[in-house]
Order: structure tokens, then C-alpha cells, then sequence
């Protein structure tokens, strides 16, 4: 596609889209009518032929028009693109060129005009926007193509809401439209008269992943610092958010240092980890990956053995609990140091202990609900340089039934309870992970790994040196991803794992089976990864 844009200034929307090249839209032609106009300089830097076309004194609108549409006519131009274009258009200029655009700097049908950030202010509304929409002799009253909207604070002024929707809102929106146009996806509905009243979009659908997406989260609090002191910080919440989270967590020892960044990234892991489980869990995690998990008979001892999967690297970290915490295990996590210890409440007893720890912030996230209500919140998202990854989370909670064994040996009903428990635990393990478990604990955790095969010796080194009464001898061995080669299983055998679940489905699946029945090792397939990658 290729645009004509029409401006009196600067031309800034018009420079953005040529460098932005939405839908691999061409600017073709510049277009001004004033002899000095800053946006000549703009194009002839992009190699943007340029065109002035000065208003002669004495000269109607119409004649101006004829031989604006005259010069436009060298150029073989699919849209019309206006920027700041001081003038109103004629329906003979609109008639005689394509499509023509126009994007205004409020959400229209309000605020018309070109004072529209003032009117804004005045009129103390507390959303504006910008308006993009075909072009029609009344000014500002064609039909809508697309909108994006901004807040207005209480300290704005005009300049910087101009500043502001220029930024956040033309330079988004405009891209959008001309896309759309590009894509050949615009249906530009037209009366009688070849007048323009309606404007349909293939595809602007809603659905899961919808074609727009407007995120508003009011900012709750301000942190004292982010990942490192050098950077500031803030948490902002999602009042529409349902499922118990950290975010709007009570605090419930007010005298205790206010929540950092880290210790809200850390303590949304562990809770997120321990969500999974039915019975008593508790997760222990440092820098979001679990230092040990465990379900146990009742929560003192689901903690007892998540902290001594390790305990040396539990030091400082995040206690998360499924239960309410009770005395005993309140005792057991505050007998060593520990950031934060969330729960879905606390017995009296149990705070009595806790806020005894001046450092340690104690969260009351409340009820975390029962089966799919745990996780009601359905995606999760990671912000990128210009713009945002979204995904569903992974959700999946393989049975017994859902497992292939592939190997000669079958693996016994207790290893298969290990291994459903390890998956479930490896979900929050980072990529690449490793996980060593027996019974529904925690032995050894090799996570982040770039090498599969060093993940496990990752593991097998933390449960021969960091487990407390643990060991790697007959245990599971979980992994996120399938084996590429045999030696990551040669390396967990001599550790002593004598059953492993993976996703299976590499290229080297046989020479991996074979190996594991070379060492008389159980292994099940899930047929389904668990990256996590942030």
C-alpha cells in the first residue's frame, strides 16, 4: 500500500508511520502547504519525495484542492494520510483521491475541535484518547476506525497530555489503521452520495487473544527499590482479579520492612507452586525457583521436608503454604531466617511466633479457593521491549492414566505418585529443569540450566550435598523437556534415579529408552513439555 500524507507542521504521526511501516505501508509522497514546514526536512532525510502546494492569495479552497489533487496524481497512491493538515477538505478533494485519514486527539465524538486537550482538562473527564477516522467535509465527524485511550492525571496540563497522546495513543493507533487498510481488512460502508458512514474491520475480534487489548492497573504501591537499589520500582494491582494473590495480600506485621520487588516476584512463585496441591503443601523458593516442595500428613511436616530438600539455600528465602499456618510450622519457619512466608491465614498462636521476627513480612493472601477456582486468572503475560507476550498458563495436571510407559520396567504405583507430584513441582522449576523426588518431596533441583545433561548433574549434586536425610538413590527423576541424547539418563542412573518421567518425542527417543532398560530404569512419557522460561 502505498500513502500520501498531508501536513501543515511537523508531521510526526506521518514520520512514525514511515519508519513503523505498518502492514508494510509505503509513505510515497509528502504533501504540505506551507513552504517551511518542518516535516520536509522529516521526509527528505527517509528519501520521501516531497511536494509544496502554498494556498495563493485570493485562491478558493477548491482551485487550491485541484492542484493539490493534480500534483498527488504523479504518484500512484492508495491512501490518504493526514497529519496536522491544516485545512478543511472539500467533498471534491475527497472525491477525487482514495480513502483519506484523519486522527484526532480525543476520543470523538467528544472534544472536537483543535483545542481538544483543553476542552479535556475543562471538562475534568478522567479517559481521552485519540480518533481515527475517514475524512468528510464536517470536520471530525467521520466514521471511526479505530481509538486508543489514555488517562488524564491530575497533574496535566495541555502540553503534556499532548505529549502524551501523541505518544501513547496516535502512535499506536494510527500504525493500527493503516495496517488495517494494508492487510485489505477495512470495509468502508458509503451512503448514496459515495459518502462515507460506517467502517467495518475484518478479524477486530474479541475471543481469548482479541485483536486489541486495553490493560488498566492502578498503581498501589510504590517500592523502595526494584531488582537492584539503582532501580526504582512500583506494583500495581488488577482490581478485577479473582484468585487469591500476593498483590493485595495482608500484611499482617505492620512493624516489619514493606514488600520489595524480588519479595513480591518470589512470594507470586510460591504461591503459584503450592496451588497446586490438594493436601497440606509447603514450597520454599529463592529467585522464583523452589529451593524444595512437599506434601505431607499436615503442613509442619510438608515444611519440614520442602527445607531440608535445602536448607542452605533456603536462607533468606520464601515460605508459601496452602493450609492455614498453625503453630508448629510457624515455629519451624521462624527458626531460621527467612523474607516472607505467605499463606491463606494464621492461627492466632501462629503470629504470636511470627511477628516475633521483625524482618519477616507475613502474608494473608485469604481463601485460595477449591480445584480450577485456584487459578481463575487464565493467562499470564511478560512485558518485552515494545510490547507483551500473553499465554494461558500451563494448566496441565497429567494422571496416572495420561502417562505411556515406555521402558520394560513398569514403574510402581508409588513411583508414578512421585513422578505426578515431581511434574507438578517441575511446572515452576526454570528451563531447563531437573527434578529429583521420592514420595511427594523434593531431593534435588537443577534448574536454569543451558545443558540438559548439566541440569541433572545440577540435581544430583544438590541432593548429595544439600539434602538433609535425603538421597537420590532410588528416586524419580523429572524433566521439563525431552532427553536429546542417552547421557543425561547415564548421569542420573549412576546418581542412583531408577525411574524417570519426560515428555518424550525426540528424534533419539529409542537410543534414550534403550538406555534406560540397559539400567533397568522405569520411564513414562507425558507427551507434553512444561517450559517455564521467566
Amino acid at each position: 500500500m502505498k500513502i500520501a500524507g498531508l501536513a501543515s507542521n511537523r508531521g510526526r504521526n506521518l514520520r512514525h508511520i514511515a519508519d513503523a511501516a505498518p502492514g508494510g505501508a509505503e509513505l510515497s509522497v509528502v504533501l504540505t502547504n506551507r513552504e517551511q514546514a518542518p516535516v520536509l526536512e522529516a521526509a527528505t532525510e527517509r528519501r520521501v519525495p516531497t511536494e509544496v502546494v502554498e494556498r495563493e492569495e485570493g485562491e478558493s479552497r477548491e482551485a487550491h484542492e485541484r492542484r493539490i489533487v493534480e500534483r498527488l496524481s504523479d504518484y500512484d497512491v492508495d491512501l490518504v494520510c493526514l497529519d496536522g493538515y491544516m485545512r478543511v477538505l472539500t467533498d471534491e478533494f475527497l472525491d477525487a483521491v482514495p480513502t483519506t485519514l484523519n486522527v484526532h486527539p480525543s476520543l470523538l465524538p467528544s472534544f472536537p475541535g483543535t483545542d481538544a486537550h483543553e476542552q479535556v482538562l475543562e471538562a475534568g473527564v478522567r479517559t481521552t484518547g485519540c480518533t481515527v477516522h475517514v475524512v468528510t467535509e464536517e470536520v471530525d465527524a467521520g466514521p471511526v476506525v479505530t481509538q486508543e485511550p489514555i488517562p488524564v492525571y491530575e497533574d496535566d496540563d495541555a502540553d503534556s497530555l499532548k505529549a502524551r497522546v501523541l505518544r501513547e495513543a496516535e502512535f499506536t493507533a494510527y500504525p493500527r489503521a493503516v495496517r488495517w487498510f494494508a492487510e485489505d481488512r477495512v470495509t468502508v460502508e458509503r451512503d448514496a452520495d459515495g459518502n462515507p458512514v460506517d467502517v467495518a474491520v475484518e478479524g477486530d475480534a474479541g475471543g481469548d487473544f482479541p485483536e486489541r487489548r486495553f490493560v488498566s492497573e492502578e498503581r498501589t504501591a510504590t517500592l523502595r527499590y526494584g531488582e537492584n537499589p539503582h532501580q526504582d520500582a512500583a506494583l500495581y494491582v488488577d482490581d478485577g482479579c479473582e484468585e487469591a494473590s500476593v498483590v493485595d495480600a495482608d500484611q499482617l506485621n505492620p512493624g516489619a520492612k514493606g514488600m520489595g520487588y524480588n519479595n513480591y516476584n518470589d512470594a507470586d512463585a510460591a504461591l503459584n507452586l503450592v496451588k497446586e496441591f490438594d493436601d497440606p503443601a509447603a514450597a520454599v523458593i529463592k529467585h522464583t525457583n523452589p529451593a524444595g516442595c512437599a506434601v505431607g500428613e499436615d503442613l509442619a511436616d510438608a515444611y519440614d521436608r520442602a527445607l531440608r530438600t535445602d536448607a542452605k539455600s533456603a536462607f533468606g528465602g520464601i515460605v508459601a503454604l496452602n493450609r492455614e499456618c498453625d503453630a508448629d510450622t510457624a515455629t519451624a519457619v521462624a527458626d531460621s531466617f527467612k523474607e516472607v512466608v505467605v499463606a491463606p491465614g494464621y492461627t492466632d498462636s501462629a503470629l504470636d511466633v511470627l511477628r516475633e521476627k521483625k524482618n519477616l513480612r507475613v502474608l494473608d493472601v485469604g481463601p485460595l479457593g477449591e480445584g480450577d477456582d485456584r487459578f481463575s486468572e487464565r493467562f499470564t503475560e511478560k512485558p518485552v521491549v515494545g510490547g507483551r507476550l500473553v499465554q494461558e498458563r500451563d494448566r496441565q495436571s497429567p494422571t496416572a492414566e495420561d502417562l505411556e510407559v515406555v521402558t520394560e520396567r513398569e514403574p510402581t504405583d508409588e513411583q508414578v505418585e512421585t513422578m505426578l507430584f515431581a511434574w507438578q513441582t517441575l511446572k515452576h522449576v526454570k528451563s531447563n529443569g531437573i527434578l529429583f523426588a521420592t514420595g511427594t518431596e523434593t531431593v534435588g533441583v537443577g534448574m536454569g540450566q543451558v545443558s540438559r545433561v548439566d541440569a541433572v548433574t545440577l540435581a544430583a549434586m544438590k541432593a548429595e550435598k544439600d539434602a538433609e536425610g535425603k538421597s537420590a538413590e532410588g528416586a524419580v527423576m523429572a524433566s521439563d523437556a525431552f532427553f536429546p541424547f542417552p547421557d543425561a539418563i547415564e548421569e542420573a542412573a549412576d546418581a542412583g534415579i531408577e525411574a524417570v518421567i519426560q515428555p518424550g518425542g525426540s528424534v533419539n527417543d529409542e537410543d534414550v529408552i534403550a538406555a534406560a532398560d540397559e539400567r533397568d530404569m522405569a520411564m513414562a512419557f507425558t507427551g507434553s513439555r512444561c517450559f517455564r522460561h521467566d
